[in-house]
């Protein structure tokens, strides 16, 4: 398995910043979903979405401890990172989620986009949900055993997730007039930060080519196969083909993700080093 180092821990971290980002914003349901049962079921999932950033945390960590002095220096553009390294302290995954700056996260700019109402909370769920129950069941073949066993792991949960997620869909499109309306208008408004799930960056290349990552083209085609076939079957409408938005496997983000990292970030950076 020849891969660089590199853009391993690129890799790894991508995934690991699509889950905490998308499990912070479900988190910011609990006490306030439409229903209880809902209140508690988003906010379980959100605690999936932060098991499975936990775990690749851990990995990324690990990977970067093994470098280098020199390999370490430069890697991230936060300063409180930077005198972490140079003080030779070694970094775990708490380190990883709450010192990297909006700049050093490389998750999709989908799962950063406000919860808005219930509509757009279903109707972003849908989408990634769709993605990663496909991309988890490729990656369980990763020539990494490490993220295979992450991805065998996580998809029994990702399975469960598609699963509410498509039944919201359906239930919300096959509903109400106004139901209808909502969950419509939330998928047009979101549609255009759907491609950036499947278009392949050069971490993306390199580890589907080592055998490490998977083939998005592939995902690509099957994710629209499924989306298309629950639109249908809730009387949805597919939206127009648009100009896609993208920048956030590079660190190039929308204003939102700068006040999630506020809000989740500021208890250790306000206390250093401070343990429950």
């Amino acid at each position: 398995m020849n891969v660089s180092t590199n853009q391993l821990l690129h890799y790894t971290l991508q995934i690991a910043d699509n889950a905490l980002i998308n499990g912070h914003r479900l988190s910011e349901w609990c006490g306030h979903g439409p229903v209880l049962e809902q209140d508690i079921a988003l906010s379980n999932i959100a605690l999936d979405h932060l098991g499975q950033a936990r775990s690749l945390y851990q990995y990324a960590a690990d990977q970067f401890n093994s470098f280098d002095t020199e390999q370490k220096l430069g890697l991230f553009a936060s300063p409180a990172l930077e005198q972490k390294i140079q003080a030779g302290e070694l970094l775990d995954e708490d380190d990883l989620a709450y010192l990297r700056d909006g700049w050093d996260f490389r998750n999709v700019l989908l799962v950063e986009q406000p919860n808005n109402d219930w509509a757009y909370t279903v109707a972003r769920s849908f989408f990634f949900d769709t993605y990663n129950f496909f991309f988890f069941s490729a990656l369980q073949q990763s020539k990494d055993e490490t993220l295979a066993a992450i991805a065998a792991k996580s998809l029994k949960e990702v399975s469960y997730h598609l699963k509410w997620s498509s039944e919201w869909i359906i239930r919300l499109g096959d509903g109400t007039e106004e139901s209808k309306m909502r969950i419509q208008k939330a998928i047009n408004d979101y549609w255009m930060f759907t491609g950036e799930l499947t278009t392949a960056n050069e971490t993306d290349r390199s580890m589907n080519e080592s055998g490490v990552g998977v083939d998005l083209n592939a995902i690509a085609h099957n994710w629209k196969e499924r989306v298309t076939a629950v639109f249908r079957e809730a009387t949805l409408t597919m939206p127009a083909e648009t100009w896609m938005q993208e920048g956030g496997k590079k660190g190039v983000h929308t204003e939102y993700l700068g006040y999630i990292l506020a809000e989740m970030q500021f208890m250790q950076r306000a206390y250093p080093n401070m343990e429950w």
